[in-house]
């Protein structure tokens, strides 16, 4: 049995986790380095070398229970991707499990997004990105990588976090108002009250890698410069994760490098920081229980699943 972190399988079966980690090694539609698809088993293979005791925490998250699902290897296109990932993720969060996936290009989390803002009331999507993704197509298809929070922009309180690489026909589709440029957050720290006080209390989190200084992640397929460094970005997400209802996350663009190793252990740091933060207040012996959340959807969206999908 394939556990995270070479954790005992003890906190590793599905009845007995907390916490579901999908793979999704897709690389369809990146247009410039190939390799996102190899992320997922990189940052397993780091997750092999954590210490997993949080010093910030003083928590073991891992004894919540992870378990890590077959990954989705649909590829034949990616709309087919895409609607395998929405039906699995969906599928987990019925299960009343903390939902969180791995990519992959960024393609994936217009699945992902979808089976959330599906599940859950009056979603926001908060995008940590070097880029705008707000093309409504690209390359010929509504699910390439660049098209990534088009969908969210339409459908979600969508809120975009270190910018810095965009189209100019996106400026039209982006809400200004809710969008924080790499440039502006350099010199104003106002930005992370800001971006947290436009939330609603449901929050999902897509996390492309680029966001990050190449600095410190050299290993993504569109590495952009002026990006985020570690320390602010954990500042804001812990209080993200304080202030508002996290109700899943996903990490995306890891292209590994053979010769770099120290961008697949951020990216394996970064996952179980954000598991760390999410479940920081819960005792292992607590319920994990999201079914009120269903419970609100179910009364006041049609398109959401029948009760005895519960």
């Amino acid at each position: 049995m394939k556990t995270f972190a070479g954790i005992s399988e003890d906190f590793a079966r599905l009845d007995q986790s907390k916490i579901v980690l999908i793979p999704v090694p897709y690389d369809g539609t990146s247009t410039w380095q190939k390799g996102a698809d190899k992320g997922p088993e990189a940052f397993l293979e780091a997750a092999k070398n954590m210490e997993l005791y949080d010093i910030e925490t003083e928590t073991e998250v891992y004894r919540q229970g992870v378990y890590i699902a077959d990954a989705v290897t649909e590829k034949s296109s990616p709309e087919a991707m895409v609607e395998a990932v929405h039906e699995i993720t969906k599928k987990y969060i019925k299960k009343n499990k903390f939902v969180t996936i791995f990519g992959g290009e960024h393609s994936v989390s217009i699945g992902t997004i979808r089976a959330f803002n599906e599940t859950f009331n009056n979603l926001t999507v908060l995008h940590i990105d070097a880029h705008a993704d707000l093309r409504k197509s690209y390359g010929g298809s509504k699910c390439n990588h660049a098209c990534a929070a088009y969908e969210a922009s339409q459908t979600t309180n969508l809120i975009q976090v270190g910018i810095r690489s965009m189209d100019i026909k996106e400026k039209s589709i982006m809400d200004l108002e809710k969008t924080y440029f790499a440039q502006e957050m350099a010199v104003d720290q106002s930005w992370m009250d800001s971006a947290i006080d436009q939330m609603t209390n449901n929050v999902f989190i897509t996390f492309d890698l680029d966001a990050f200084d190449p600095s410190i992640m050299p290993s993504t397929g569109t590495p952009e410069p002026g990006g985020l460094l570690w320390y602010e970005t954990i500042e804001f997400l812990r209080t993200v994760f304080e202030e508002k209802n996290v109700v899943g996350f996903d990490i995306m663009e890891l292209c590994p490098n053979e010769n770099e190793k120290s961008s697949d252990f951020l990216a394996a740091k970064l996952y179980y920081k954000m598991l760390s933060y999410k479940f920081m207040n819960e005792d292992i012996d607590d319920n994990f229980d999201n079914t009120l959340d269903f419970q609100s959807i179910k009364n006041n969206n049609s398109k959401f699943v029948e009760e005895n999908d519960y």
